[in-house]
């Protein structure tokens, strides 16, 4: 890894320690924007194109056009990688705002054009332990934005509500939260997708319910069906938490993490089960199959930049 890490910001490499955006930006200001967090394995972007894809249609859908083509967008990351030396479990964070405005609040006004941030760096969500252990959730008293309220398949910077359940674990002495629909079923947790095993058969929430749909939430599910484990979306309620044989959640960052207690009850036997364990084996055997590789430092793209982020020679 290089001795200072080095974010890209609107055009320029700076240094992690200068990197910043304008206090005027809308993303700053309103939550006026979209990001993508994306996994690094052994040399290997995990499922980079997905993760574009999704990226774009969000910024489609809050009408925030992004100033790189997919494949630019592409090599500027793995530039980034390469320049950070990062090759082993990093982690990457891709955010797209509307850009500078003024204080209002309407868009026509930030007419400085969209800020695109991409950083490269480390992250862990749980603890090593917990993988192993399992860990321990609450069903959140906030709820999960409507659909009727908002698209949740967008992802986009507006996070409030899930910072407001995740609050609500820490409060509780809990590792996550699980946020439930206005109507009381089962939608996702704070920052993971959610699963349950019943009789030997995987259940996830629809999209419907108002979860994100994750790109890990898809690659376990393609897994399940690889390994012949039945699995499908249907309409989970907290009855079908607590009395299921196991628990467990997926994100990017978080990847598949078991969930042994839920509310004060133990979830199945209270440790991480044999579905979960296939599951996550057969995941990780596949990381490499689906992943973008990274370039070697020497052969990274674009000019080197000074420490003040502005182009050396």
């Amino acid at each position: 890894m290089a001795d200072e890490l080095v974010y890209f910001v609107n055009g320029k490499y700076l240094p992690k320690s200068k990197a910043c955006i304008s206090v005027l930006d809308h993303g700053l200001l309103y939550g006026d924007g979209v990001f993508e967090g994306i996994k690094v394995y052994d040399g290997f972007v995990y499922r980079l194109d997905e993760h574009l894809e999704r990226l774009y249609k969000s910024a489609r859908f809050v009408h925030i056009e992004i100033p790189y083509t997919k494949e630019e967008l592409k090599e500027l990351i793995l530039d980034l990688l390469a320049r950070n030396c990062l090759y082993e479990k990093a982690y990457i964070r891709l955010v797209v705002t509307r850009g500078i405005g003024d204080l209002g609040i309407n868009p026509k006004k930030c007419t400085f054009g969209t800020s695109v941030i991409i950083i490269t760096d480390r992250i862990q969500i749980y603890p090593q332990e917990l993988y192993e252990q399992g860990i321990k959730c609450i069903t959140c008293s906030t709820r999960r934005l409507s659909v009727q309220t908002m698209s949740v398949e967008a992802k986009t910077l507006n996070y409030l509500s899930n910072i407001l359940g995740i609050i609500e674990a820490n409060n509780a002495g809990a590792d996550e939260g699980i946020m439930l629909t206005v109507d009381g079923y089962v939608s996702e947790a704070t920052v993971d997708n959610v699963f349950i095993v019943k009789d030997g058969q995987v259940f996830t929430p629809p999209t419907y319910m108002g979860i994100l749909p994750g790109i890990t939430r898809a690659a376990v599910m393609e897994t399940a069906v690889e390994l012949g484990i039945p699995c499908e979306e249907r309409i989970l309620t907290t009855f079908d938490l607590y009395t299921a044989d196991e628990v467990f959640l997926t994100g990017t960052a978080a990847e598949l993490v078991p969930v042994v207690e839920i509310d004060g009850r133990v979830i199945g036997e209270g440790r991480p089960g044999p579905i979960f364990r296939r599951l996550l084996e057969g995941f990780r055997a596949t990381l490499s199959d689906h992943g973008t590789p990274i370039p070697r430092r020497e052969e990274a793209v674009g000019s080197e930049l000074s420490r003040d982020g502005e182009e050396a020679g």
